[in-house]
């Protein structure tokens, strides 16, 4: 599916769903800008949009139809017998968590920024593109007067819509902290282990992406104008902080293993404990009890006429007397 749309430089909607042969015409005109966004389109559609259209370099092509592991910004610059334009080709990761699947599912964007155009590529529908385009169509403050500010509000919608992604894993880690305390079973063990999982896999994508953000914060790209870099920089701001917190979780995850494993060791200690006190106190029994079980034939004991209560007091009086002497100690 294609969707575009035309912009005066004052951020007024001049046009959308706009053919493509007339988008040339559109993009020769040096007071409009336009915004092409291709959510999960045919092979055709991708053809006509990105190498006929646009004549985009076949390696961003390439990049942008296929499934990239990491975030990354390229520039291109068009050689002698290139067609296209100047443009800045970037791949950054939207995400979202689901306490149901206990699973961070990310969704890839492909941005090609030139002067006076703007082309997003996705495969599964996003709400940083829905919110981005209802702005740009209804709002009053204009955001759509250039590429480099659309671009930097769907970046901003991306990084915020992380919060409350964090926010559902706020409430699992917490949940995990009262289950650990109240009752330990593989299947918390299990819990913990996944959700340290998706959060090391969250900051492998922040990571990356953090780095992509640094290079527009430090305003290396011509194509991004220089009063907008203070923009970047608060969205590559909130991504920083977005991963100290998700630091924090790794180091609250790990604490929550080191208390169910403490918990797990002490319980485990507290049955070894009784089951040892338990052999120490009944050792009298099984002594005197073996002893005099042997029934020899020549053993003196077995002619005393009180025999059996002798030995029985024995061992009620050496088990009472270990009983004794562990309370004495606090053993038990």
């Amino acid at each position: 599916m294609i969707r575009s749309f035309a912009f005066t430089t004052q951020g007024k909607l001049h046009m959308k769903d706009i053919e493509t042969f007339l988008m040339p015409t559109l993009l020769g005109d040096t007071n409009l800008f336009l915004w092409v966004d291709l959510e999960n389109p045919t092979s055709d559609e991708t053809r006509r949009v990105l190498e006929e259209v646009f004549h985009f370099h076949a390696l961003s092509v390439e990049d942008c139809v296929a499934v990239s592991p990491s975030p990354k910004v390229e520039e291109y610059q068009p050689k002698e017998e290139d067609l296209f334009a100047p443009y800045l080709f970037m791949v950054i990761h939207a995400v979202d968590y689901s306490r149901k699947d206990g699973v961070f599912a990310t969704s890839e964007l492909n941005f090609f920024l030139g002067k006076n155009f703007l082309v997003t590529y996705h495969v599964a529908p996003l709400r940083s593109i829905q919110a981005t385009e209802e702005r740009c169509l209804k709002s009053t403050v204009h955001i759509a007067r250039a590429p480099d500010r659309v671009a930097h509000t769907l970046l901003d919608s991306i990084v915020e819509n992380y919060r409350p992604a964090l926010e559902e894993l706020s409430l699992e880690i917490a949940e995990l902290e009262q289950d650990v305390l109240q009752r330990q079973h593989q299947r918390t063990l299990n819990r913990i282990i996944g959700i340290k999982k998706e959060v090391l896999h969250l900051k492998q994508i922040i990571g990356p992406q953090r780095e992509v953000l640094a290079r527009f914060a430090r305003g290396e790209f011509k194509m991004v104008r220089a009063h907008l870099v203070p923009y970047y920089r608060d969205v590559y701001d909130a991504l920083y902080h977005i991963g100290e917190m998700a630091q924090n979780y790794t180091d609250s995850l790990t604490g929550i293993l080191q208390i169910y494993l403490n918990i797990s060791s002490n319980q485990t200690g507290e049955v070894v404990k009784l089951l040892t006190l338990i052999t120490v106190i009944t050792t009298p029994l099984m002594l005197v009890g073996t002893w005099y079980g042997m029934n020899f034939k020549d053993m003196p004991e077995l002619s005393a006429p009180h025999g059996y209560v002798i030995a029985v007091s024995c061992m009620v009086v050496s088990t009472l007397a270990t009983f004794w002497y562990f309370k004495r100690r606090r053993w038990l």
